[in-house]
């Protein structure tokens, strides 16, 4: 089976969250007009990892937003037919590559049989750019099958696939029920803990008509993640809320390192998976293309300087 993602597919793998239109520091607050609208639309991932955006909900009411919607993300691709841009970097590390005794490391996976919940998932995007890296053909040389998750856990307990990628809580789960083996961890082996795995996005538009809404919603997000790290079992109360179970949200709150959102370098993330996925054939743009018309670091960079300490 073979897909190409698109620009718009490499964008939306690492994005985690994104603002009304689509989804449609006091200091600074305190120098800032009102949002332009007070309703905003999330997207709901089925992924414990993006659990700032769950945790955000009153941090956005002190925002101004008093209209906050979750909506079920319609497949793999939670933007259809809508640009998007990619506004800040939220965390790095939720996402691990578990394999039978076949696999070993990353470059064992040639010729091997990887499930993915659906081509152009944030799974099979994944599981290209690091055999890309090793100089694997993810088109040619590793045979994706598509599975649901639940489905695609089993299958790995019967051998009857090589490996899957695994986001919260699916980890939790493989480790709980002794399933097979982490081959990567995000969250420790480099280059990938180097790296955000979840970057906030928004409708273009959205960004374009709602500056002063765009750059609240996000400070709300950031705010969150410090908040995951800072009150692990108040957030994972949050997160079990939306219908995770608590203790797979707890571990995931305690494994990723939510307040180092600071730390890592947002562009550097997309030019470093870009450029795995455009050497490997599987997109057309360039990094510097994607960087120059899929993003916009400004609200950012801002609030990386007004929420210091």
């Amino acid at each position: 089976m073979q897909w190409a993602p698109s620009r718009r597919r490499v964008l939306a793998t690492l994005s985690s969250a994104t603002a009304a239109g689509l989804i449609g520091g006091a200091r600074g607050m305190a120098q800032e007009a009102p949002p332009e609208t007070t309703t905003i639309r999330l997207v709901k991932i089925p992924g414990i990892c993006v659990a700032p955006q769950y945790v955000a909900e009153e941090l956005l009411r002190t925002e101004g937003f008093t209209d906050i919607q979750y909506f079920e993300s319609p497949g793999s691709n939670p933007y259809p037919g809508v640009p998007i841009v990619l506004l800040g970097g939220v965390h790095a590390g939720c996402f691990e590559l578990f394999g039978t005794e076949r696999v070993k490391a990353i470059r064992d996976l040639r010729g091997k049989t990887v499930a993915v919940p659906e081509l152009g998932a944030a799974h099979h995007v994944f599981v290209a750019a690091m055999a890309a890296y090793v100089g694997i053909d993810p088109k040619r040389d590793i045979n994706f099958v598509t599975h649901p998750v639940s489905d695609s856990i089993q299958l790995l307990a019967e051998r009857k696939i090589d490996a899957l990628m695994g986001f919260p809580p699916d980890p939790q789960e493989l480790r709980e029920k002794k399933i097979g083996h982490v081959i990567v961890n995000s969250g420790l082996d480099r280059p990938w803990s180097q790296y955000f795995c979840c970057i906030v996005a928004s409708n273009q538009e959205f960004v374009r008509r709602h500056p002063v809404a765009t750059k609240r919603a996000l400070r709300a997000i950031v705010k969150a993640a410090n908040f995951c790290a800072a009150e692990p079992e108040r957030a994972a109360r949050l997160v079990a809320d939306k219908g995770y179970r608590y203790d797979y949200s707890l571990q995931t709150m305690k494994e990723i390192a939510y307040a180092r959102w600071r730390d890592y370098d947002a562009e550097d993330t997309v030019r470093f998976y870009a450029l795995r996925l455009h050497e490997s054939g599987m997109i057309k743009s360039t990094p510097s293309k994607i960087i120059a018309q899929g993003t916009d670091w400004r609200f950012f960079n801002e609030l990386k300087r007004e929420l210091k300490g």
